[in-house]
């Protein structure tokens, strides 16, 4: 016994130092997997996450949300205005979507998601959040006034598809609503008014890769 104690005492302050180098680079890890403005994980935390949930759950429905007339609103406003519009749009569907999915920030005004169809009845909740997130800003200019456009896909409607192809057709889907000015649209039932041709015609340049970003806090 105290041979062992001999040789294990020695070696317990190499051991925490270890333990706190792990800890220490996994906060870190962590953190920069955090959009610092929004609280919500950045490409590779959503990626992750959100790969595993269409992997493991068939009702998994993938969306993509844009604010509209951001650009106006930085320019007229001011960028602290901006700035409380995103973070606000961010908890509002951190909110809807729960701890069950994920959320993230793909970058400047634009978030994905995927969330689960509990009930079936995503089209409704997608409508309901659609005009939750048209609410002015708590505390802010009253004038500061938008509307987020969301595009959706089920992933049970495209089998074998990855995240990545499913991220395509919801952010189709989302131009196609901003563009018909309707708030929300489905991917995959039919051809999408707006082909990729259209969508860079009306915006600057098309992503070749949207697999981005972040885990929900209820």
């Amino acid at each position: 016994m105290n041979t062992l104690a001999t040789v294990l005492v020695p070696a317990l302050p190499l051991a925490s130092g270890w333990a706190l180098h792990v800890w220490w680079l996994r906060r870190c890890l962590n953190t920069a997997r955090r959009d610092p403005l929004t609280g919500l994980h950045t490409r590779d935390g959503f990626t992750r996450r959100a790969t595993t949930l269409l992997r493991k759950n068939p009702r998994a429905v993938v969306v993509l949300a844009d604010v509209d007339k951001f650009k106006h609103i930085n320019d007229t406003y001011g960028h602290a205005a901006g700035d409380a519009l995103l973070r606000t749009t961010a908890a509002r569907l951190a909110h809807h979507v729960g701890s069950s999915g994920i959320v993230g920030r793909l970058g400047g005004d634009e978030f994905a998601a995927v969330l689960l169809d509990e009930r079936g009845s995503v089209s409704d909740e997608l409508a309901v959040l659609h005009r939750v997130l048209a609410r002015p800003v708590d505390g802010q200019n009253p004038d500061v006034r938008t509307t987020v456009s969301l595009g959706w896909v089920r992933a049970a409607d495209f089998p074998g598809a990855d995240l990545s192809d499913l991220l395509r057709r919801a952010d189709e889907a989302m131009y196609a609503a901003k563009q018909a000015r309707t708030g929300t649209r489905r991917a995959g039932l039919g051809r999408l008014f707006a082909t990729v041709t259209g969508r860079r015609a009306g915006r600057t340049g098309a992503r070749a890769d949207t697999s981005a970003v972040v885990e929900v806090t209820a």
